[in-house]
């Protein structure tokens, strides 16, 4: 493994930031640490980078223990939330400015420095100051001076939480293709679960300085292993009388259920298919327009569940009876999280993961 971290602790005061944190990392791959905040992610990334020292445990870079040596000795890349470029050098000055401290020649900066100005999409800016770019150039530049001096690892805080939506959107799909196009093992830190499903090949859930679960996008979205991970991933409804839905039957004292948007058919009420008897009738208390859906909460027998509305079936608002088939839901039993299915679908409808 190209990055170890074993059982590592951090405490800030009477804050246990890092919890016995331990996780490996694949050479070349992007990896995503996604946490609600305090959850300790940012801490688990400035120890990696020797900015913070850990109580305790070992971080291992390449093979190589790091625990004693300085941020410059441990071949480190590190892009800042907020930049951190220095607003009275120009871009060519910023990017270059590591590799002056390394004592690199005039020649070989400048050729690094046009390498990484047509890497990252920006030739013919180096004349300028950080004030005269976007946040978006301004994060790419950021990434240039990172990638200067040639580190193995690359460390990216919240990249992209200072940019509008539209152009963050179009930096992760550059991020991605610039990371693979070099081939450096990364790991970023976000709370924006899409960011990290579009991005990450593999991602670590922090909860309260622990890690909650490690695995790519797809597996922890479809197969979470933890009641926080069942209840963080996804725009889910924690439901603790589930028993009032249909075809779902008591699965035991002090479960509850977690149930996500796509796990939930919506129909109109003037739907053939709606008099299925399988079908909640319930009521819509809030909608939100999307773009390509309709994002409703529902009443159900009183119970408050989030779902989505195709736009087939025309623009829903507060008080409109509609009809409701819940296909699946995760039951929680203490950690234990498993999937059930509507009995309706078939007879054989638990599923533990």
């Amino acid at each position: 493994m190209y990055v170890e971290l074993k059982n590592i602790n951090k405490r800030f005061g009477d804050c246990q930031a890092s919890k016995d944190v331990s996780f490996e990392i694949e050479k070349g791959k992007l990896i995503g640490l996604l946490g609600p905040s305090g959850s300790g992610k940012t801490t688990i990334l400035r120890m990696i980078a020797g900015l913070e020292k850990q109580d305790s445990g070992d971080i291992y870079i390449n093979g190589k223990l790091v625990n004693e040596l300085t941020p410059s000795q441990r071949g480190v890349g590190f892009v800042f939330q907020n930049y951190a470029l220095f607003p009275y050098m120009t871009v060519y000055d910023n990017i270059a400015y590591g590799l002056r401290v390394e004592g690199k020649d005039k020649a070989y900066i400048k050729e690094r420095v046009t390498e990484l100005l047509e890497l990252v999409s920006l030739s013919g800016l180096e004349k300028r100051y950080p004030d005269q770019l976007s946040g978006g150039q301004r994060q790419r530049i950021a990434l240039a001076r990172a990638l200067a001096p040639k580190p193995e690892l690359l460390l990216l805080d919240e990249p992209f939480a200072a940019i509008d939506a539209k152009v963050r959107q179009e930096l992760r799909t550059w991020l991605r293709r610039t990371i693979d196009k070099i081939g450096i093992t990364s790991i970023f830190v976000t709370h924006d679960q899409d960011e990290a499903i579009e991005v990450a090949d593999e991602i670590v859930i922090t909860n309260e300085g622990r890690v909650e679960q490690v695995g790519d996008p797809v597996d922890i979205y479809l197969h979470p292993k933890t009641s926080f991970t069942a209840k963080f991933i996804g725009k889910s409804s924690v439901i603790t009388d589930y028993r009032k839905l249909k075809g779902f039957n008591d699965e035991g004292e002090g479960t509850e259920a977690v149930i996500r948007p796509e796990f939930v058919e919506l129909l109109t009420n003037d739907s053939p298919k709606g008099n299925d008897p399988s079908y909640e009738d319930a009521m819509v208390e809030q909608s939100i327009f999307r773009g390509d859906s309709f994002e409703v909460i529902l009443d159900i027998d009183g119970l408050k569940i989030k779902a989505n509305s195709p736009l087939v079936n025309g623009p829903l608002k507060s008080g409109d009876r509609v009809k409701a088939f819940i296909n699946m839901i995760y039951i929680i039993r203490g950690e234990e999280t498993y999937q059930v299915k509507n009995s309706s679908l078939d007879d054989s409808n638990t599923y533990f993961i």
